[in-house]
């Protein structure tokens, strides 16, 4: 589901958010031409079949989860309305207020939604179908009215309620059923052409068994599983070119470098569960990725029981990694962000407002700096901030790291560093670029080194810590864990608290954390300089 950006230049005067971007580009401009050092990044050199893939244009995916869960709601809304619209429109005029009917409206709907679960046609691949869907929803609609009015009947409340009003409840429930429907239909077949719906699949593995695992995966009706192309080391006649049509696109050291350049949902090994050593050592290098990563049983002999397994249609396979924060997750995650970041935005402009004029007035330059950090897979974005060093001395790639007492830091520059104000650009980033969170692993800057080691180096699974979104606080910074980077223990736990933070994550625990920021921020400050 897409929760799937800019600012404002510091005169301070209302801006409307469409202009935002587009005024903090103008505002940071400046800061960044002369200071601006190209980068070289370290990539792997990928095959000319994996860049066909990775050039073509990918929409950003739809939750089956989600969707199907608003047209739940959408089902009991809908129905809620149009009996109360009737009962409003016709038998309160009538008769007066009774509390009889909302009830029994809201109760009505509530067992339709209910109904329509149990005939299981909250399915995505039944959403672009039309006959059956149909069949079922209306033979579940009219289950729960019989059911309604047999229990009216023993409750003595029928000659309560309007004959009248109850057909028309029925037949135009169904009729906005039915428009809903056919709605929905037209919207899940255009994101089916758009590939919003598809699960982006690789397969590691381009051997018999990964031929069978990709023929298995085609044969399978109404599937969301596009097969994207085959991974494997080996160069001998055990490796195929292709899989069932499915290209050999690399090798498993390039699947990291792939998934970084196009969208991939799903990881698929068709090892056999006995290649023990070599679906260890590739898990050692893909687990940094934010997808769900399985093991295809389909070919094994050994059997477990049938719960053990998870499917893609009729294909077993065992999760071995799951990508973090998805579904309904990442949609409270979006909610939380926007609202509570909006709120705090508007609460820190004040703050904002002085610490740009005592940035402005402590040396010359613009009071926003922009840096380049890593995101979400590994992305690069633009993160912003104000200003703490003298301009002529700025450092966009943060190839040198801040030391206590350097002289590249201004005298405003060293408080609102020591107490993180120059952080609060950052929440304009949340709420409208979007490619921050206000809770998350801190983005690093890409060239961040300890001594003469890119952290990446300097710490094993490191990248792994990006399979979430950035966040302005963490689960690191509130523990003590924040400034100056200086030695192996200091990032080393910076990347353990922010890995436990992604495997715990929760609405709560991101509240927790924002709530406990500014205490830390006054008792645990002494590494920032």
């Amino acid at each position: 589901m897409p929760l799937a950006r800019g600012c404002l230049k510091w005169t301070w005067t209302p801006v409307e958010p469409l202009n935002a971007r587009s005024m903090l580009d103008a505002a940071t401009s400046a800061a960044a031409k002369p200071a601006d050092q190209p980068f070289v990044e370290r990539r792997r050199r990928l095959s000319p079949a994996a860049l066909e893939v990775v050039n073509q244009k990918v929409a950003r995916a739809y939750s089956p989860i989600v969707i199907t869960g608003f047209v739940r709601l959408a089902d009991f809304a809908l129905l809620s309305l149009v009996g109360i619209a009737l009962y409003v429109g016709y038998v309160m005029q009538l008769s007066g207020f009774s509390w009889v009917y909302p009830a029994e409206v809201i109760a009505v709907s509530i067992a339709a939604v209910i109904c329509f679960q149990a005939a299981d046609i909250y399915q995505v691949q039944l959403f672009r179908g039309q006959l059956r869907q149909m069949t079922r929803m209306i033979s579940s609609w009219s289950f729960v009215f019989l059911l309604f009015i047999g229990i009216s009947f023993f409750a003595k409340y029928g000659s309560e309620i309007s004959r009248l009003w109850l057909a028309a409840f029925y037949f135009l429930g169904l009729a906005a059923l039915i428009a809903e429907r056919l709605l929905l239909r037209s919207l899940v077949r255009g994101w089916a052409r758009q590939g919003r719906l598809d699960r982006r699949t690789i397969i590691v593995g381009s051997d018999s068994n990964g031929e069978q695992l990709v023929e298995a995966l085609k044969a399978q009706e109404d599937s969301d599983i596009h097969v994207l192309g085959v991974f494997d080391d080996r160069n001998d006649s055990r490796a195929l070119d292709t899989c069932a049509g499915a290209p050999k696109l690399g090798k498993v050291d390039d699947i990291v470098e792939f998934a970084r350049r196009t969208r991939i949902d799903l990881v698929l090994f068709a090892l056999p569960i006995s290649a023990e050593t070599r679906i260890l050592e590739m898990l050692k290098k893909l687990w940094v990725l934010p997808v769900d990563i399985r093991l295809s049983a389909h070919t094994n002999k050994l059997r477990f029981r049938p719960r053990s397994y998870s499917y893609l249609g009729d294909v077993p396979t065992l999760d071995v990694f799951e990508a973090p924060i998805t579904d309904w997750d990442l949609v409270m995650k979006w909610l939380f962000d926007r609202v509570v970041g909006s709120l705090a935005l508007l609460a820190a402009l004040p703050v904002m407002g002085l610490v740009a004029l005592a940035v402005k007035l402590d040396s010359p330059g613009p009071a926003l700096f922009r840096q380049k950090r890593f995101g979400f897979n590994n992305e690069r974005i633009d993160v912003y901030k104000f200003r703490s060093m003298y301009h002529h001395q700025a450092d966009p790639t943060a190839s040198k790291v801040v030391t206590k007492n350097d002289p590249r830091v201004t005298r405003v520059g060293r408080f609102i560093r020591k107490t993180s104000l120059d952080e609060l650009p950052q929440l304009f980033n949340v709420v409208f670029s979007g490619n921050l969170s206000l809770v998350g692993p801190r983005p690093h800057a890409v060239q961040g080194k300890l001594q003469s080691r890119l952290f990446d180096e300097a710490v094993d699974g490191y990248f792994a810590r990006h399979r979430v979104k950035p966040g302005i606080t963490g689960w690191a910074q509130i523990n003590g864990w924040r400034g100056e980077i200086d030695n192996q223990e200091k990032i080393q736990k910076r990347v353990e608290f922010d890995l436990y933070y992604i495997e715990n994550w929760s609405v709560l625990f991101d509240l927790y954390i924002l709530l406990k920021t500014p205490v830390s921020l006054l008792t645990k400050n002494e590494n920032a300089y």
